[in-house]
């Protein structure tokens, strides 16, 4: 299912070998800490690989991936308004997330997007644990200011 669904989002990219890493990886996440959604975090890491594969191609210069928006396709079983708003939300999030400061961002993405554990975050990237709450508190704040900003925006 989730080749099939990488072939048709993504058909310039290699589903193999996105496969063969996103199980890796959802594995080394699954022997920290346990996933209450494992099919979901599956494909959020294929869609995250395969949108860096895009990036890396994209930045070797080949053009025939230059269509990154087109790929997209929505969910046909889904109500298309319920998946136009969803997919809205979920590109103000990123965008927030993006806005945030470096060590804010990593840590923020590590913590909410893979799973990790505050100490294997702390761990991974030397600072104490204190700092990776703190900063996931900053993080938060910041992308519910952010995404509340851009949406009183909207309504004017």
């Amino acid at each position: 299912m989730l080749r099939a669904w990488l072939q048709s989002r993504f058909p310039h990219s290699e589903p193999d070998d996105i496969l063969q890493e996103a199980y890796l990886r959802v594995l080394q996440a699954r022997e920290k800490s346990p996933m209450r959604s494992p099919k979901a975090f599956l494909f959020a890491v294929a869609r995250n690989l395969a949108l860096d594969q895009v990036r890396r191609r994209r930045a070797a210069g080949e053009n025939d991936l230059a269509r990154v928006d087109e790929l997209d396709v929505l969910d046909e079983a889904a109500d298309v308004s319920e998946t136009v708003a969803r997919n809205q939300e979920l590109e103000l999030l990123t965008q927030a997330i993006q806005s945030l400061p470096d060590r804010c961002r990593r840590i923020f993405t590590l913590r909410k997007v893979y799973g990790l554990s505050q100490s294997d975050i702390a761990q991974k990237l030397a600072v104490s644990e204190h700092t990776v709450s703190a900063q996931l508190t900053i993080g938060l704040h910041k992308c519910t200011d952010y995404m509340r900003r851009c949406r009183q925006e909207r309504e004017r």
